[in-house]
């Protein structure tokens, strides 16, 4: 299974955001230059976590993203859902149905056995993301992180984050 490079965008902006003070907004295009990617292909997913009640957007010139709730709301599964939509990444198109000398329907009244077992493993993968928090990431970020991973992102913040507009 291959998720998009999406994915990894907005849960490092996510993460990113969690940082912010109190009434602190960040830009899309300091959260692009902060991961080295593109503005616009960043606020497409940005959008998809402002619809999944992910991030609030908050218009005008002082404006931008903070997080809609606390981190401990937000689960890896809700941004690839966000992100990548709700359907399975395996989708079966009964291709068994297909091609010569084709069988009669009475052999394909039971569900197709592969499409079982990929959907009983995409089960499994979304569990174990709905059982992984934004906040459990950041936790364990700080449990490794020698303090060079915190002070850069927090020189970012200092120098990036904007007071949002009341």
């Amino acid at each position: 299974m291959k998720l998009g490079d999406g994915v990894e965008q907005a849960i490092h902006s996510v993460a990113m955001l969690a940082g912010l003070s109190e009434g602190s907004v960040l830009s899309a295009a300091a959260l692009a230059e902060f991961h080295g990617v593109s503005t616009s292909y960043l606020l497409k997913h940005l959008q998809a976590l402002s619809g999944a009640g992910i991030v609030n957007p908050v218009p005008g010139p002082k404006g931008g993203y903070k997080l809609a709730k606390p981190t401990e709301d937000i689960s890896l599964l809700d941004i690839v859902l966000a992100v990548e939509g709700p359907e399975p990444a395996f989708r079966c198109s009964e291709i068994r149905q297909r091609g010569p000398n084709q069988l009669p329907g009475r052999y394909f009244t039971k569900p197709c056995q592969i499409s079982a077992a990929m959907l009983k493993a995409e089960r499994v993968y979304r569990a174990e993301l709905a059982k992984t928090s934004i906040a459990d990431i950041l936790a364990q970020l700080a449990a490794d992180d020698d303090g060079g991973i915190a002070a850069r992102g927090c020189a970012f913040l200092e120098t990036n984050e904007r007071r949002a507009a009341r």
